[in-house]
C-alpha cells in the first residue's frame, strides 16, 4: 500500500501540521507524566491502526526508558499486571474516548470518575486533549496511508519543521 499524499512536502499540509505539532509541545510540557502520554498515544493508535504514529510512539517511548514487556502489552492492558491504576484509568479514558461510536454515552461515568480519582485538573484537561489529537493525527495518516517503520527516536521536530 504506497501513500496516497506526504502532507509534510504539500504546504497546506505542511502549515496544519506545524500548528498540531505545537499542540504537542504543549502536552509535553504539561504535568502530565511522560509514561501516561506514552501508553496513550500507543493505545489509541492501536485501536486506529496508524502505523506511523505506532512507529513514532513506541521508538519515542522506548528511547524514554519504557520496557519491552510494558508496550508489548499495551494492546491487553486489562489482562496484565504490569500497569498501575492511574495508567488503567487512562487507558480506559482513552479507549472510550476513542471509540465514542461504539455506545451512545461516550466515554462512560465511571471510566470519567476513575480518571478524576487519578489526575487534577491540569492533568485531565491535557489527557482529554492528548487523547482529540492523537486521534486526529491518527485520522490524517489512515486516510493518506503514511507508513510506519523508518522513524527515528528524536526526530519529530525535524519531521514538521
Amino acid at each position: 500500500m504506497d501513500p496516497r499524499i506526504d502532507l509534510l512536502a504539500n504546504t497546506v499540509g505542511s502549515k496544519i501540521a506545524k500548528r498540531m505539532f505545537n499542540v504537542h509541545l504543549a502536552i509535553e510540557q504539561s504535568p502530565l507524566p511522560e509514561a501516561i502520554r506514552s501508553l496513550v498515544m500507543l493505545r489509541v493508535s492501536q485501536i486506529n491502526g496508524c502505523g506511523l504514529c505506532l512507529d513514532i510512539h513506541t521508538k519515542e517511548a522506548a528511547a524514554a526508558g519504557e520496557t519491552p514487556l510494558r508496550l508489548g502489552l499495551v494492546a491487553a492492558w486489562r489482562e496484565t499486571t504490569v500497569f498501575t491504576e492511574a495508567e488503567r484509568a487512562a487507558l480506559a479514558l482513552a479507549e472510550e474516548g476513542t471509540r465514542l461510536a461504539d455506545t451512545h454515552h461516550g466515554v462512560s461515568d465511571e471510566t470519567w470518575a476513575q480518571a478524576r480519582k487519578h489526575y487534577d485538573d491540569d492533568q485531565i484537561a491535557t489527557l482529554v486533549s492528548l487523547i482529540a489529537m492523537i486521534n486526529a493525527a491518527n485520522r490524517l495518516n489512515v486516510i493518506v496511508r503514511a507508513q510506519g517503520g523508518a522513524y527515528e527516536a528524536g526526530t519529530a521536530a525535524a519531521m514538521v519543521s
